[in-house]
């Protein structure tokens, strides 16, 4: 299944100057994440390379979102939450750090239905992602970009967000994600609740996110799609990686029968 070439006629926003690398970025080394005595992740483990796209494939249940939230540091918060294993960014441990540090290290995340402070506008919105201190030195600037690369978010920045529709809540959000500069932005279930329409959109700009050197890590249940914007896929099943590879490596029936849990032979790129 092979992806397609796509053309960006303007770059996304900036970020930070050691992007564009294809060397390994993130590691992802024998995790295991529990929610009390439930485990939800079984010894996962995977490398990204900087400037690339990952797409994680699964069913509901399948682990993708313990997966994010585990990078961003949302499960690492003692025995209701935690998890084993190692999370490596450029030689630092992401999973020794608070959510905070992490956002300060270059990761961020979009999160599943957004999550949105629904009573404030949207640049004041945007704005809440510049809250450390090196992104309020250059806060306005980033906001040119966002307004750049979402060009109705510009229009409508005193708008309150609860106002507008689920679309244009997903550009908030994802710009929010932008305005910390990071070198990867985790996208947790991109599509869920959006038009197909609406969709394209949305993703047409993750791939001008990623085109301006923003490694990207996108949750997706549309295998589809998923394959069409990846050149790296990892499809799991029950908390394991059941299938990594290529998209244009990956046979059709191969992702089918990872995705559903049928007899299949691992591939690998």
């Amino acid at each position: 299944m092979s992806t397609s070439a796509h053309n960006a006629s303007r770059p996304g926003p900036s970020g930070a100057a050691a992007r564009g690398n294809r060397r390994s970025l993130l590691t992802v080394d024998r995790l295991s994440a529990y929610y009390g005595e439930l485990r939800a992740l079984f010894d996962v483990s995977f490398t990204v390379a900087g400037g690339e796209v990952l797409s994680i494939i699964g069913a509901n249940g399948a682990g993708k979102s313990t997966l994010l939230k585990s990078i961003v540091g949302m499960m690492n918060r003692g025995k209701a939450a935690h998890i084993e294993g190692a999370i490596d960014f450029r030689g630092r441990r992401l999973d020794r750090l608070t959510t905070e540090k992490i956002v300060a290290a270059g990761v961020t995340m979009v999160p599943e239905g957004r999550r949105l402070f629904a009573r404030l506008s949207v640049k004041d919105n945007l704005l809440a992602g510049a809250f450390l201190p090196r992104c309020r030195e250059n806060a306005a600037k980033k906001l040119a970009e966002i307004y750049e690369l979402f060009p109705r978010l510009g229009e409508r920045r005193e708008q309150v967000v609860s106002q507008m529709s689920g679309g244009e809540q997903q550009m908030v959000a994802i710009g929010r994600a932008l305005m910390s500069s990071p070198d990867i932005v985790l996208f947790d279930e991109l599509s869920l609740g959006l038009a197909p329409v609406i969709v394209d959109d949305v993703y047409r700009n993750v791939r001008r996110i990623n085109q301006s050197g923003v490694t990207c890590i996108v949750i997706e249940q549309d295998m589809r799609r998923a394959l069409d914007v990846a050149n790296h896929v990892l499809i799991m099943l029950e908390g394991r990686v059941a299938l990594e590879g290529k998209p244009a490596d990956l046979t059709e029936a191969q992702v089918t029968a990872a995705y559903f849990g049928s007899s299949f032979s691992k591939a690998h790129a």
